[in-house]
């Protein structure tokens, strides 16, 4: 009887720790199958996220990370002396990503059918803001928008829509402040500003070349005394009871003396403007264009500006037609508009009548700094 109590109890022990064994094999089945199966599922999301990555990178425009600074740009605000506004200037100048760059870039064929932007499949063409490798420094009212919608008629140049005025009035804001107002472009593309004033405020040459001074300038000249006048009609069309012409550009009423101090007459001294560029530029930085051809045959001029910033000749006599009543070219399209259209009501605005005796004064006044001018740029404009 010993025995078989013995016996039992010894069964009945076996059989609770086969059972124990059987749970706690189950148990580690059960948690090797959820942890197996949460691997195998965290795997297939991440082939699934990365094959969605890769189809959105054929057609989505990604964040460009480079600041390095565009290959024209060899110069940035790490040259500015400390004793400028730009040593307080902070992070890269020379491109900016950021994350409001368009959704997709597409194709957008011009008329010669060459694309203007084209899709962004390839490492250096995820467009980015960079500082301006060339800028259009004036002369105002001789035609520097003109010259701005032409140019930007090609597929490689970029341009800021409005003149910016940052070397002139915006300057303690940085270059930062600078690059974030110029437009996105991709490799191979150019990127322009057009602000008239710079050529004839004192501290702009400088500047521009502690930014780049590979910078190339692009300068709109033309006869000074129409110029004036052009100055002129301007400001006296948003001023109703503004003098007359005459009695702004002499002093005391006489013809004899030419009033200096006032800016359209002021503006048209280009030698002495010029001179302070030169100090930082060298000639060959320079383009003029002549303001009066840019009217009469601006396919000629804008084939110069392309041959200067080392484009193809893309834009043509095809663009552009000339409206008989306006006095002025006008194009068959724009970068902005696909339909023929002209600049504005105010290019080529009717001049009032100027006294004969005053024009002649004024361009016997002119003469010696034209010749100046002539001698600096070895261009004869043949101003009268």
């Amino acid at each position: 009887m010993f025995v078989m109590s013995i016996w039992g109890t010894s069964l009945s022990l076996s059989s609770r720790s086969l059972a124990i064994a059987l749970v706690l094999c189950l148990t580690l089945l059960y948690f090797s199958y959820s942890f197996n199966a949460c691997l195998l599922a965290s795997i297939s999301r991440s082939l699934q996220q990365s094959n969605l990555r890769n189809l959105l990178s054929l057609t989505s425009t990604p964040r460009n990370e480079s600041s390095s600074i565009s290959s024209s740009s060899s110069s940035n605000d790490s040259a500015t002396p400390a004793a400028t506004p730009l040593a307080n200037t902070t992070g890269s100048t020379g491109s900016d990503s950021t994350s409001n760059v368009p959704a997709a870039v597409g194709i957008a064929s011009s008329s010669d059918g060459s694309p203007k932007y084209q899709l962004l499949r390839q490492p250096g063409l995820r467009p980015s803001r960079h500082l301006p490798d060339t800028l259009i420094i004036g002369v105002k009212k001789s035609g520097t928008r003109a010259l701005l919608e032409f140019i930007r008629l090609h597929p490689d140049v970029r341009a800021a829509g409005s003149e910016v005025h940052f070397f002139d009035r915006h300057y303690q804001r940085g270059l930062r402040w600078y690059r974030h107002h110029m437009p996105y472009t991709i490799e191979g593309q150019i990127t322009m500003e057009k602000t008239p004033s710079y050529f004839v405020t004192k501290e702009v040459p400088q500047r521009v070349y502690h930014m780049n001074t590979a910078t190339k300038l692009l300068i709109v000249v033309r006869d000074p005394v129409t110029r004036a006048i052009s100055d002129y009609t301007q400001a006296a069309s948003k001023k109703a009871d503004m003098k007359r012409f005459e009695q702004l550009a002499f002093v005391n009423g006489s013809y004899s003396v030419v009033d200096t101090n006032w800016g359209p007459v002021k503006i048209g001294v280009y030698s002495r403007y010029l001179e302070r560029w030169l100090l930082y530029f060298p000639l060959s930085q320079l383009l003029f264009i002549s303001g009066e051809r840019l009217i009469m045959d601006p396919a000629y001029e804008i084939g110069r500006v392309q041959d200067f910033l080392g484009l193809k000749r893309v834009v043509t006599e095809k663009h552009f037609y000339f409206n008989a009543t306006k006095g002025f070219p006008c194009l068959f399209k724009s970068e902005a508009r696909s339909t023929p259209h002209c600049l504005g009501k105010t290019k080529g605005r009717n001049h009032p009548h100027i006294d004969p005796s005053a024009i002649e004064r004024l361009r016997e006044f002119y003469r010696p700094f034209n010749n100046k001018f002539y001698q600096l740029t070895g261009i004869n404009f043949a101003w009268a």
